[in-house]
């Protein structure tokens, strides 16, 4: 799937932003959001315009929800797909875990700064960023599994390789979720106007 590639292009031009870029953003104190109540209607092109982020964030997460769901179908199953050989299926797997990582990076390092400068949930160590660390805890054990078959250090077990993936499955899913839904357009509208809505992630 070429989001990995897409990712590493994403991070490659993140990197070259300098701390003076958020200069040019809203000021970063704490803001009460606006009840939806409050909040006029929203017109077709305004609801595209806020709900940007969440819509590319969408087509991400997608990507991740199509490699968990070849790696897990083969685990319930027992049995890879007739066509994927071991080290197809484990390079599959460790895509899978790289692009994970480096999503969570490019979003920790560049985006969750940037949104946590008016929304509470980009910065609360509970939220968005305490699923990070519990999908993680499990990443990284998956990670090391898969590198230990493809060392030879030991067999690929489907039913091993499952239990595995279920430590962090929940809540990795959950957070698929959540993200988008704190990025719609809904959500954003109470914490940033239009025009600043419109260079967020450009």
């Amino acid at each position: 799937m070429n989001f990995i590639r897409t990712l590493k292009q994403l991070k490659q031009r993140i990197s070259q932003y300098s701390p003076r870029a958020l200069s040019t953003m809203p000021a970063a104190e704490e803001r009460t959001a606006t009840p939806k109540n409050e909040l006029p209607a929203l017109t077709p092109t305004e609801f595209r315009q806020y709900n940007r982020l969440a819509d590319q964030m969408n087509q991400y997460h997608n990507g991740f929800r199509q490699y968990w769901n070849q790696l897990y179908t083969a685990c319930e199953s027992g049995q890879r797909p007739k066509s994927v050989t071991i080290r197809q299926f484990l390079s599959l797997g460790l895509r899978f875990a790289e692009g994970l990582e480096m999503h969570h990076s490019i979003e920790e390092t560049y985006f969750f700064p940037l949104l946590a400068r008016k929304m509470p949930s980009f910065r609360d160590q509970d939220a968005l960023l305490g699923q990070h660390r519990k999908i993680h805890a499990g990443l990284d054990k998956f990670t090391a599994y898969l590198e230990e078959c493809k060392k030879g250090e030991r067999e690929l077990i489907l039913k091993e390789l499952k239990v595995i993936m279920e430590l962090f499955g929940e809540v990795l899913w959950q957070h698929l979720d959540d993200e988008v839904k704190e990025l719609g357009a809904e959500n954003m509208r109470k914490y940033w106007t239009l025009a600043e809505v419109n260079m967020l992630g450009k």
